[in-house]
């Protein structure tokens, strides 16, 4: 018998048929929306930096190469400059408040109640809201007038939306008031995800609510905790629609985020080559905080 060769070629078709395998289609097909994409968001991208270091008005194609002098513009601007300042105190107001606001909601709807359900759906139906809406409807509430509004309904006499001391907590209680439920649903998700036996075996234990909580729920609970902060963060840092609607920035600069200082000066002042500049280091920025936080709560998680 003619002995068998352990080092057989296998069949041309068998490589063929591995070639044209149906579980990986073709790169092409993916063309299409590679296209869209970079026509719609990698193009505006690299213009909009472009521009930054221009002294464009936003009409035509007539524009100077300044270098770095937007960028010169915008650390000598006071009104930017204050616009940081706002951007800073409300993102830390609103990833501080909205955060623990949905983790209470969502404790408080993950325990078996017959109306969690329902519960559930009011927390969250806000989010769904348009942020234009919820600022005229907040603008009504913030009413100076005291027989309406808050100020009827609470007995007092404040201008919510014209004391420049109140005025940027005014737009971050109406920001955390819409999102909070955003941030409910994200920490449920997470307290579905902690085993039942855990909780179990930490009260057979004598846990008490606060120990079962701080020891074993909380640190399961590290990766909702993750997405919430950057989300929350994120929408913090690039507040517009709220701040326009409500206040336009104002009273005076009380209120103004770098994102309403970007649309004046393009669409307003017609400084398109600034506003982009100050577009570029809002976007670096935001990346910056983004990747600290990635890194600093992703660590989290793996010691948690």
């Amino acid at each position: 018998m003619t002995p068998v060769t352990a080092g057989r070629a296998k069949p041309a078709h068998a490589s063929r048929r591995r070639r044209s395998d149906p579980a990986s289609p073709p790169w092409f097909f993916a063309a299409p929306a590679l296209a869209v994409y970079a026509l719609i968001v990698l193009y505006p991208a690299v213009a909009g930096v472009v521009y930054a270091f221009t002294d464009w008005s936003g009409i035509g194609q007539d524009m100077s190469f300044v270098g770095l002098e937007n960028f010169r513009t915008l650390l000598g601007d006071e009104q930017a400059m204050g616009s940081i300042g706002n951007t800073l105190l409300l993102t830390v107001a609103i990833v501080v408040v909205q955060n623990g606001v949905g983790l209470l909601l969502a404790l408080g709807v993950h325990v078996k109640l017959k109306s969690r359900a329902l519960l559930r759906v009011i927390f969250f139906a806000p989010v769904v809201v348009s942020p234009v809406m919820v600022a005229f409807l907040w603008k009504y509430l913030f009413n100076p007038d005291p027989s309406s509004g808050l100020n009827g309904l609470l007995g007092l006499r404040v201008d919510w939306l014209g004391d420049p001391s109140v005025a940027l907590w005014s737009i971050a209680v109406m920001v955390v008031w819409q999102n909070a439920g955003y941030s409910m649903v994200i920490f449920l998700a997470g307290l579905e995800g902690v085993p039942e036996e855990l909780q179990e075996a930490a009260k057979i234990d004598g846990a008490g609510t606060w120990e079962r909580f701080r020891y074993v729920t909380w640190p399961l609970l590290a990766p909702s905790l993750t997405i919430n902060l950057m989300l929350s963060t994120i929408g913090g840092l690039k507040l517009f629609d709220q701040v326009f609607a409500a206040t336009n920035g104002g009273p005076g600069y009380a209120t103004e985020t770098l994102s309403t200082v970007l649309y004046k000066q393009a669409f307003v002042f017609g400084k398109f080559g600034y506003s982009t500049a100050i577009a570029l280091v809002l976007a670096l920025f935001v990346a910056a905080v983004s990747l600290i936080q990635v890194y600093y709560l992703r660590s989290r998680e793996v010691t948690a």
